[in-house]
């Protein structure tokens, strides 16, 4: 898939959250890479072979105090590469991507990877 559909994907993913989550996205960037780079492998916490789908980097809702305020943006990652290798094909593709971009605005909102992950399996 070439890069611009994949990043209308995750911009659709994004543009179609309810709206009790959309109106708190403030200050936060949505980007597509290609590939983890080996400091966003390193900062989770990831061995070597090992690859990330999606990242969150920033301050979460839930930690932030009343002095927090201009900072940089929170930054959600989604990497296409390793997702399409994940995937048969672009419907597999379409709906990893919703799930990445709804797991990592989970840790946004302060949902850590444990609680996201009893949620996940309880969807199934």
């Amino acid at each position: 898939m070439d890069k611009e559909r994949f990043e209308w994907l995750v911009a659709k993913v994004v543009d179609s959250l309810p709206d009790e989550f959309s109106t708190k996205l403030e200050n936060i960037d949505v980007v597509v890479e290609d590939q983890p780079s080996p400091s966003q492998l390193a900062e989770a916490g990831l061995k070597r072979g090992e690859t990330l789908i999606g990242l969150y980097q920033g301050v979460p809702l839930t930690k932030r105090s009343r002095h927090y305020g201009m900072v940089v943006p929170d930054k959600i990652t989604i990497f296409q590469k390793p997702i399409e290798a994940k995937c048969k094909n672009d419907t597999d593709v379409k709906a990893e991507i919703r799930r990445v971009v709804q797991h990592e605005i989970a840790h946004h909102f302060g949902i850590g990877d444990a609680r996201l992950r009893q949620l996940e399996n309880n969807e199934d």
